[in-house]
């Protein structure tokens, strides 16, 4: 059984720096995982994705600020969020599927957790 247990969100001032994790249990190196958000009176968005081949990062408003990372085991998936921007408040998640292809919606998340960014 797949199991996704994030952690690193909470509250950080404007132009301050988060680190979130993702550790996954259940999961082989043919799975993709990546990171997601909803901010208020938003649809949930996609900010990046990766697996053992590769990464990808999709088309936001933290693109270029963010940096997604697995450790060598690839279980863990952390995502570096930087200069971060009022707008970045959000409650956050990650997820996982099976397979390499970004393109498929995840099959298991992890519980959604709130980062908040205020001046």
């Amino acid at each position: 059984q797949v199991k996704l247990v994030e952690s690193g969100g909470g509250s950080v001032e404007t132009g301050g720096s988060l680190r979130l994790t993702c550790e996954a249990s259940g999961i082989t190196n043919t799975y993709s995982m990546g990171w997601f958000r909803q901010s208020p009176g938003k649809r949930r968005e996609r900010l990046a994705v990766i697996n053992s081949r590769r990464t990808h990062y999709d088309d936001t408003a933290v693109k270029g600020r963010i940096t997604i990372a697995k450790d060598s085991a690839g279980n863990t998936v952390y995502l570096q969020m930087n200069n971060l921007k009022a707008e970045d408040t959000a409650m956050y998640s990650c997820a996982a599927w099976h397979g390499f292809d970004f393109a498929r919606s995840p099959d298991y998340w992890g519980q959604e957790f709130q980062v908040t960014v205020s001046s």
